[in-house]
């Protein structure tokens, strides 16, 4: 982890270890595969954003409580076991460079260690009657769900369009990270207006986070070299959207036809990649982006100000200036 992480977390470094032994407890299971492959999914932890976003929205809005680590709990424990059956639905062998769970242990027995992990989030809130807690994590599965198949309907056609982009953003991604600040804000607060507010701030974080995540696909100087990882999966992502806009019919079907038939051909592919940077799309995304992460900054003005509420803004920071 960075340092510059380290100092974000600062706020809640305490709350955050406490929070890892109280994950790590709610995914023990007395069946010792199953412990054996939950133990394997806790080390592989990523940067804890998620937590991190629930402790700073109770923070910010009254005060961290025992019904917020199992908020946090919650969200991790549903992404969890989407992430795991998404490896099973993309076939995927590797997340964050290590081994999936379904690469080690085959689909079956990853699908039923997702099924474990909703079960175990969704009886945990119930025990304990977070029922507010869990209808806002359960309608961001959902949501994610939807916008996960919307995207795969419009990706068949390749023709999305910038409003059609925005609602799938805003599903598969927008979604969770607005789900972790209104549980947070939930678990501290019952002002529904405040909830709200911190819903929509991190609703509009997330979208900035996914336009980063499309500029990254294409790389620039200050963000490294071209992946190219969405034009590989066929994937309609901003910076390309907004050139195909503005092109002639010629030329969009010239580009659309590297994304359908030529996107493992590297020549092919970082002609598109060039002609989007030349054309706008790189900049116009940055734009968007920006704009995004000044409404959330708006909303979090509400606030009154606190060490979380400065970790909060740092954090949005560091989410879009990240380098992968």
């Amino acid at each position: 982890m960075s340092n510059a992480l380290k100092e974000i977390q600062a706020p809640i470094a305490d709350e955050l270890v406490y929070f890892e032994k109280y994950f790590r407890s709610s995914m023990r299971s007395d069946v010792a595969l199953l412990d054996r492959v939950t133990r394997y999914l806790i080390k592989r932890k990523g940067k804890q954003l998620r937590p991190m976003l629930v402790l700073f929205s109770a923070n910010i809005c009254g005060g961290i409580n025992p019904s917020t680590y199992r908020g946090a709990a919650l969200v991790e424990l549903l992404h969890t076991a989407s992430l795991v059956h998404d490896d099973v639905v993309d076939d995927s062998d590797e997340r964050r460079g290590f081994f999936s769970i379904n690469a080690l242990w085959k689909n079956k027995i990853s699908v039923l260690v997702g099924d474990f992990l909703l079960s175990r989030g969704m009886l945990m809130a119930l025990e304990h009657n977070d029922d507010k807690l869990l209808r806002i994590v359960s309608e961001a599965v959902r949501l994610m769900s939807e916008g996960e198949l919307l995207q795969m309907e419009k990706s068949r056609l390749l023709n999305i369009d910038e409003a059609v982009y925005i609602d799938i953003i805003r599903q598969k991604t927008a979604s969770l990270m607005a789900s972790c600040c209104a549980t947070g804000a939930a678990s501290a607060s019952t002002d529904a207006e405040l909830i709200e507010r911190m819903r929509m701030f991190g609703e509009k974080m997330g979208l900035a986070f996914q336009i980063k995540d499309d500029l990254l696909d294409y790389g620039t100087d200050d963000i490294g070299k071209p992946l190219a990882i969405d034009i590989k999966e066929r994937k309609m992502t901003l910076p390309l959207i907004h050139v195909l806009n503005k092109s002639s019919w010629r030329e969009r079907r010239r580009l659309v036809n590297i994304v359908k038939n030529h996107n493992e051909n590297k020549e092919k592919v970082a002609y598109l990649i060039a002609y989007v940077k030349d054309n706008g799309g790189i900049t116009y995304s940055q734009k968007v982006m920006h704009e995004y992460i000044a409404e959330a900054r708006e909303l979090l003005d509400y606030f009154p100000d606190s060490p979380a509420k400065t970790s909060m803004l740092e954090l949005m920071a560091y989410s879009i200036e990240r380098k992968k």
